[in-house]
Order: structure tokens, then C-alpha cells, then sequence
């Protein structure tokens, strides 16, 4: 149990010294985590085996190298040859050196790598951040470093949990000119613990409409909420006339990308919408243009759809300079509109 501590404390210790020290770098260098854990254990276990005491990267050290204008790794050598010729040769020297002033060294150190302005830092980040922040340091200052990094992670892993549980997915309704989609995006990462929000979400698409299930960003998702994707898409949809479209699922999930609704005009469209309606498709467009709500659409599969024929729902006289495309302006797909290009404002 010693040894294990030792090895944990010693690991992390490292790690967060190398941060901070890549932090004060004047350069802003970043130093290899992996090879210099690989150093320290090759260095502990030496150390071990000539009876030595344990070897770890400590801030006091590496930041007197940084403020006395270290740059490369020769600080460190002449460091290490500074303390090998003076603990055998004036040892008694070093035991006058009084507790006090070590204290106050570490002291102000710890003031400068913890600063007020650090604590107001994480404060502004919100309660995500400042929380296991508060509580590591805390649970560091009242038991050890070991257990207080393990108290600081075990509530940073509970804030991620909390935060996954609550948002798995992204729903939104997007208004197409087939009609409206029920948007559902699911997130980075799927696990079993979102699968009863991810339920009452799909449980909540109304019924005899349209569902697009989003994948794109999506890295992992779990079998068991997988299962209940294929339940809902078979079974529970069908049975309320819900039609659904699949986006961006890996191929090892055995889901096709799959898109029913129109997202382009077609002649019927043509026939039906009136010039009102065609207006106000315009203005909601570049309301959602102007607040960065563009609607997903997929060009290719409009590319192919309107290769035959294009059914353009109204004229537009634009002028020529290339930045300002209408379709972008008004966000709406290709051939949903006819656009001429002018190099003047007068026409005949």
C-alpha cells in the first residue's frame, strides 16, 4: 500500500507540476507527459534498488529554474549536480537553514500557482468548474495530496455524469418546405446512464410527424440505447405514423443514413404554396441566418433530387457581387428558388 502510494502521489504530482511549469514558461513550450513518467520510474526504481528515496518533479524546484532563466534541460542537470555534491559534503550547513524560511518559500510560491486571480478565474467559469476546483483544494489542504486529488476527481467525474444524464441529446424542430422535422442530435458520447432522458425525449416527437436522428457528432454509443433507438424506430414510430430519417451512424451500428423528408421544392410544393407563404418562407430563412440557425441540409442529395428538374418557388434579382449569395441569405437549398445575378439595379 506504501509503494502504491507513493507511485500514485509521486505520478500525479508530475503531471500537475509539468502543467504548471509549462504555464510559467516565458516560451510556452509543452513538455511530453509520457516520457517524463517514464523517466521518474525508471529514475524510482534505480533510486530504489541503491536504497534512495523516492524521485518526483516538484514546483519549487522547476519554478526557481524558470525564474533564474532556465531554458533547456541543462537547468535541470546542474540543478541535480548542485544537490548531489551538497547533501554529502555540507550536510550540516543545510540543517542550519531554518524551517521558517523553507516555509515561507513554499509558502509564496504556492500564493503565485494559486493566486487570488487563479480563484476568480474559476469562479467566472461557473459552478462545472469552480466546484471540484474548490473541493480538491480543500480536501488536498485537510487530508494529504493523494486522497485530496481523489476526493477533487471523484466530484469532477460526478459533475460530468450529472451533466451527460441531463443533456444526451439536442432537440429542435426545424421547419422545411415538406413540412417540420423533429431535430434530435445526440451528443459526443451516448452511455447507458442517458438512456431514460434520451427515452423521454423520443417519446415526446408528436405523432404523424417527422424525426431526423442526428449522429454526426457522435463518437460512442452504448448497445442498450442503440436497442432502444431500433425499438422506437421499428416499432413505437410506426405505430404512431411517425416517419424517421437516420444521419451519421457509424456503419458497426447496422443504421443507414436514411432521409425522407423534402428538403427541396418539388412541383407539387410549386402547386400548392402561395405567394405569401413564399414571402414568409423568405423571411423566416434569414431570421435564422441572422441567429446562426441555419437548417441542416444535405446539397448532395438535393444535387441528385433536382438533376431532372428544378421547381424554383420565386424570382430573385440579386446583384452581382459575390457576397451575397441568396441562397445563403434566405437559407434555402438548391433550385428552391430562381436567381438572377445583376451587375446593375435596372431592369426592363
Amino acid at each position: 500500500m506504501a509503494g502504491f502510494t507513493i507511485a500514485i502521489v509521486a505520478s500525479l504530482e508530475t503531471l500537475l507540476n509539468l502543467q504548471a511549469v509549462d504555464r510559467l514558461d516565458p516560451q510556452q513550450r509543452s513538455s511530453p507527459p509520457s516520457q517524463e513518467l517514464l523517466a521518474q520510474g525508471i529514475g524510482n526504481v534505480v533510486s530504489g534498488l541503491i536504497g534512495g528515496l523516492p524521485i518526483t518533479s516538484v514546483i519549487i524546484r522547476s519554478s526557481v529554474n524558470v525564474n533564474a532563466g532556465g531554458k533547456t534541460k541543462l537547468a535541470t542537470v546542474i540543478h541535480g549536480t548542485l544537490l548531489l555534491v551538497s547533501v554529502p559534503l555540507i550536510p550540516t550547513w543545510l540543517n542550519t537553514i531554518p524551517l521558517s524560511a523553507l516555509a515561507a518559500i513554499l509558502l509564496m510560491t504556492g500564493i503565485k500557482l494559486a493566486s487570488p486571480a487563479l480563484v476568480k478565474h474559476m469562479w467566472s467559469e461557473g459552478r462545472y468548474q469552480f466546484i471540484p476546483f474548490a473541493a480538491t483544494v480543500t480536501a488536498i489542504v485537510f487530508t494529504d495530496l493523494l486522497i485530496g486529488i481523489l476526493i477533487g476527481l471523484a466530484v469532477a467525474i460526478g459533475f460530468i455524469l450529472n451533466s451527460n444524464m441531463r443533456r444526451p441529446v439536442r432537440r429542435f424542430v426545424e421547419k422545411h418546405l415538406g413540412g417540420a422535422v423533429v431535430h434530435i442530435e445526440l451528443a459526443n458520447q451516448v452511455s447507458f446512464l442517458n438512456r431514460a432522458a434520451l427515452s423521454k425525449v423520443l417519446n415526446e416527437v408528436p405523432r404523424n410527424g417527422h424525426v431526423l436522428l442526428d449522429a454526426r457528432n457522435t463518437d460512442y454509443i452504448d448497445p442498450d440505447v442503440l436497442d432502444l433507438i431500433r425499438d422506437f424506430k421499428e416499432q413505437a414510430w410506426p405505430a404512431h405514423g411517425v416517419e424517421v430519417s437516420l444521419l451519421g451512424f457509424e456503419k458497426k451500428y447496422n443504421l443507414e443514413d436514411d432521409i425522407h423528408y423534402v428538403d427541396y421544392s418539388t412541383r407539387e410544393l410549386q402547386d400548392a404554396i402561395t405567394p405569401g407563404q413564399v414571402l414568409q418562407m423568405l423571411k423566416d430563412g434569414n431570421a435564422r441566418v441572422r441567429t446562426g440557425r441555419r437548417l441542416m441540409r444535405d446539397f448532395n442529395r438535393q444535387v441528385r433530387a433536382t438533376a431532372a428538374a428544378q421547381h424554383p418557388l420565386a424570382v430573385a434579382l440579386s446583384c452581382i457581387d459575390s457576397r451575397t449569395p441568396v441562397e445563403l441569405i434566405f437559407d434555402i437549398g438548391m433550385g428552391d428558388i430562381f436567381s438572377v445575378r445583376i451587375a446593375g439595379n435596372i431592369t426592363s
